[in-house]
Protein backbone atom coordinates (compact mmCIF):
# COMPACT_ATOMS: atom_id res chain seq x y z
CA UNK A 1 0.00 0.00 0.00
CA UNK A 2 2.02 2.97 -1.27
CA UNK A 3 1.49 6.36 1.07
CA UNK A 4 -0.47 8.96 -0.15
CA UNK A 5 0.34 12.34 -0.84
CA UNK A 6 -3.19 14.30 0.26
CA UNK A 7 -5.49 12.89 2.95
CA UNK A 8 -8.67 11.44 1.30
CA UNK A 9 -10.52 13.86 4.04
CA UNK A 10 -10.97 17.44 3.45
CA UNK A 11 -8.23 18.68 6.28
CA UNK A 12 -7.68 21.40 8.94
CA UNK A 13 -4.38 22.74 9.91
CA UNK A 14 -4.51 24.18 13.65
CA UNK A 15 -0.51 25.15 12.99
CA UNK A 16 -0.87 27.60 10.37
CA UNK A 17 -3.83 30.16 11.95
CA UNK A 18 -6.01 29.70 15.14
CA UNK A 19 -9.26 28.61 14.28
CA UNK A 20 -12.18 30.37 14.35
CA UNK A 21 -15.16 30.54 17.15
CA UNK A 22 -17.72 29.78 14.32
CA UNK A 23 -15.21 26.50 13.14
CA UNK A 24 -15.40 25.09 17.19
CA UNK A 25 -18.63 26.00 17.65
CA UNK A 26 -19.74 22.33 17.79
CA UNK A 27 -16.58 20.98 19.40
CA UNK A 28 -16.17 19.99 22.78
CA UNK A 29 -12.52 21.19 23.87
CA UNK A 30 -12.18 19.43 26.78
CA UNK A 31 -13.09 16.02 26.63
CA UNK A 32 -10.46 13.48 25.15
CA UNK A 33 -11.60 11.90 21.95
CA UNK A 34 -9.46 10.22 18.94
CA UNK A 35 -8.45 12.44 15.97
CA UNK A 36 -6.59 11.12 12.81
CA UNK A 37 -3.39 13.09 12.72
CA UNK A 38 -1.40 13.22 9.21
CA UNK A 39 1.74 13.07 9.01
CA UNK A 40 4.70 13.66 6.59
CA UNK A 41 5.92 10.83 4.52
CA UNK A 42 7.87 7.45 6.83
CA UNK A 43 7.48 10.09 10.05
CA UNK A 44 4.56 8.13 11.53
CA UNK A 45 7.05 6.40 14.32
CA UNK A 46 9.23 9.47 14.81
CA UNK A 47 6.30 11.13 15.65
CA UNK A 48 4.14 8.84 17.89
CA UNK A 49 7.94 8.56 20.00
CA UNK A 50 7.39 12.46 20.32
CA UNK A 51 3.56 12.52 21.25
CA UNK A 52 4.47 10.04 23.84
CA UNK A 53 6.94 12.06 25.10
CA UNK A 54 4.67 14.56 25.47
CA UNK A 55 2.37 11.86 27.83
CA UNK A 56 -0.53 11.49 24.55
CA UNK A 57 -2.06 8.81 24.29
CA UNK A 58 -1.32 7.35 20.72
CA UNK A 59 -2.02 4.55 18.73
CA UNK A 60 -0.08 4.11 15.41
CA UNK A 61 -1.26 0.05 14.32
CA UNK A 62 1.45 -1.78 11.92
CA UNK A 63 2.06 -4.34 10.33
CA UNK A 64 5.36 -6.96 9.46
CA UNK A 65 6.07 -7.29 5.84
CA UNK A 66 8.89 -9.06 4.21
CA UNK A 67 10.90 -6.83 1.77
CA UNK A 68 13.20 -7.46 -0.58
CA UNK A 69 16.38 -5.99 -1.64
CA UNK A 70 18.92 -6.97 -4.15
CA UNK A 71 21.40 -9.21 -2.06
CA UNK A 72 18.86 -9.67 1.28
CA UNK A 73 15.34 -10.01 2.25
CA UNK A 74 14.21 -8.59 6.32
CA UNK A 75 11.23 -8.68 8.04
CA UNK A 76 9.99 -5.21 8.68
CA UNK A 77 7.12 -3.27 10.45
CA UNK A 78 5.29 -0.67 8.73
CA UNK A 79 2.19 1.41 9.25
CA UNK A 80 -1.20 0.46 8.68
CA UNK A 81 -2.08 3.52 7.39
CA UNK A 82 0.92 5.15 6.12
CA UNK A 83 1.25 8.86 6.70
CA UNK A 84 -1.45 8.51 9.75
CA UNK A 85 -2.04 7.40 13.15
CA UNK A 86 -4.34 8.38 16.06
CA UNK A 87 -4.12 10.50 19.05
CA UNK A 88 -6.31 10.60 22.21
CA UNK A 89 -6.73 14.43 23.01
CA UNK A 90 -8.61 17.39 24.19
CA UNK A 91 -8.78 19.67 21.56
CA UNK A 92 -8.17 22.24 23.42
CA UNK A 93 -4.48 20.71 24.20
CA UNK A 94 -4.03 20.38 20.56
CA UNK A 95 -0.91 22.66 20.06
CA UNK A 96 0.60 19.58 21.72
CA UNK A 97 -0.17 18.02 18.48
CA UNK A 98 0.19 20.27 15.65
CA UNK A 99 3.45 21.48 17.13
CA UNK A 100 5.55 18.20 16.95
CA UNK A 101 7.71 18.11 14.13
CA UNK A 102 6.80 15.53 11.35
CA UNK A 103 3.03 16.47 11.73
CA UNK A 104 1.04 17.80 8.58
CA UNK A 105 -2.26 18.57 10.66
CA UNK A 106 -4.94 17.21 12.12
CA UNK A 107 -7.73 15.61 10.06
CA UNK A 108 -11.56 17.15 10.03
CA UNK A 109 -14.36 18.12 7.76
CA UNK A 110 -15.97 20.93 6.70
CA UNK A 111 -13.50 23.61 8.20
CA UNK A 112 -13.62 21.31 11.50
CA UNK A 113 -11.59 19.13 13.32
CA UNK A 114 -13.18 15.64 13.31
CA UNK A 115 -13.09 12.97 15.88
CA UNK A 116 -12.89 9.25 15.08
CA UNK A 117 -15.74 6.98 16.54
CA UNK A 118 -14.06 4.69 19.65
CA UNK A 119 -16.16 1.75 17.53
CA UNK A 120 -13.45 2.37 14.41
CA UNK A 121 -10.71 2.75 16.53
CA UNK A 122 -11.79 0.00 19.40
CA UNK A 123 -11.23 -3.43 16.99
CA UNK A 124 -8.18 -1.89 15.63
CA UNK A 125 -6.11 -1.89 19.04
CA UNK A 126 -7.86 -4.96 19.55
CA UNK A 127 -6.54 -7.15 17.03
CA UNK A 128 -2.82 -5.02 17.31
CA UNK A 129 -3.12 -5.66 21.31
CA UNK A 130 -3.67 -9.65 20.12
CA UNK A 131 -1.08 -9.72 18.04
CA UNK A 132 -3.84 -10.60 15.19
CA UNK A 133 -2.43 -10.55 12.15
CA UNK A 134 -3.89 -7.12 10.26
CA UNK A 135 -2.99 -5.90 6.79
CA UNK A 136 -3.51 -2.81 4.62
CA UNK A 137 -6.62 -3.60 2.37
CA UNK A 138 -8.62 -1.30 -0.45
CA UNK A 139 -10.85 1.18 1.37
CA UNK A 140 -14.58 -0.38 1.12
CA UNK A 141 -17.76 1.50 0.99
CA UNK A 142 -20.21 -1.55 0.60
CA UNK A 143 -20.26 -5.43 1.03
CA UNK A 144 -21.70 -8.08 3.19
CA UNK A 145 -21.35 -7.04 6.95
CA UNK A 146 -21.07 -9.52 9.72
CA UNK A 147 -20.70 -10.14 13.26
CA UNK A 148 -17.94 -12.30 15.22
CA UNK A 149 -19.69 -14.32 17.51
CA UNK A 150 -17.74 -15.72 19.56
CA UNK A 151 -13.04 -16.07 19.73
CA UNK A 152 -11.57 -13.24 20.58
CA UNK A 153 -13.06 -10.59 18.36
CA UNK A 154 -16.91 -11.34 19.69
CA UNK A 155 -19.25 -8.76 18.81
CA UNK A 156 -16.95 -7.03 15.97
CA UNK A 157 -18.63 -6.12 12.96
CA UNK A 158 -17.00 -5.67 9.39
CA UNK A 159 -17.41 -6.57 5.74
CA UNK A 160 -17.01 -9.88 5.00
CA UNK A 161 -14.44 -11.03 2.28
CA UNK A 162 -12.97 -14.01 1.01
CA UNK A 163 -9.34 -14.34 -0.74
CA UNK A 164 -7.64 -16.79 -1.44
CA UNK A 165 -9.40 -19.66 0.19
CA UNK A 166 -9.28 -17.63 3.66
CA UNK A 167 -12.35 -15.42 4.97
CA UNK A 168 -11.14 -11.90 6.24
CA UNK A 169 -12.98 -9.08 7.82
CA UNK A 170 -12.41 -5.77 6.71
CA UNK A 171 -12.34 -2.99 9.43
CA UNK A 172 -12.47 1.07 7.90
CA UNK A 173 -11.78 4.16 9.44
CA UNK A 174 -13.81 6.00 7.41
CA UNK A 175 -12.81 9.45 8.11
CA UNK A 176 -9.78 8.88 6.81
CA UNK A 177 -11.05 6.28 3.79
CA UNK A 178 -8.39 3.73 5.09
CA UNK A 179 -9.32 0.09 5.45
CA UNK A 180 -7.40 -2.52 7.20
CA UNK A 181 -8.27 -6.86 7.11
CA UNK A 182 -8.49 -9.46 9.55
CA UNK A 183 -8.28 -13.25 9.21
CA UNK A 184 -11.70 -14.59 10.58
CA UNK A 185 -13.07 -18.23 10.71
CA UNK A 186 -16.51 -18.10 8.43
CA UNK A 187 -17.86 -20.33 11.23
CA UNK A 188 -16.94 -17.43 13.80
CA UNK A 189 -19.39 -14.71 11.79
CA UNK A 190 -23.21 -14.31 11.79
CA UNK A 191 -24.68 -12.09 9.00
CA UNK A 192 -26.14 -8.77 9.95
CA UNK A 193 -29.06 -7.22 8.03
CA UNK A 194 -26.75 -3.44 8.69
CA UNK A 195 -23.50 -2.87 11.08
CA UNK A 196 -24.34 -0.83 14.09
CA UNK A 197 -22.35 1.69 12.46
CA UNK A 198 -22.18 3.02 9.52
CA UNK A 199 -19.73 1.67 6.93
CA UNK A 200 -19.50 3.88 4.36
CA UNK A 201 -18.03 7.14 3.97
Amino acid sequence: MNAVSQPASKMISFSDSPPSKRSLACVDLHTPRWYAVYTRARHEKRVRQQLEGRSLECFLPTYESVHRWNDRSALVSLPLFPSYLFVRVQLADRVQVVSVPGVVNIVGIHGRPSPIPDEEIAPLRDCFMRHIGMEPHPYLVAGRCVRIRKGPLVEMEGILIRRKGQFRLVLSVNLIARSVVVEVDVNDVVAVSQCSRKMTA
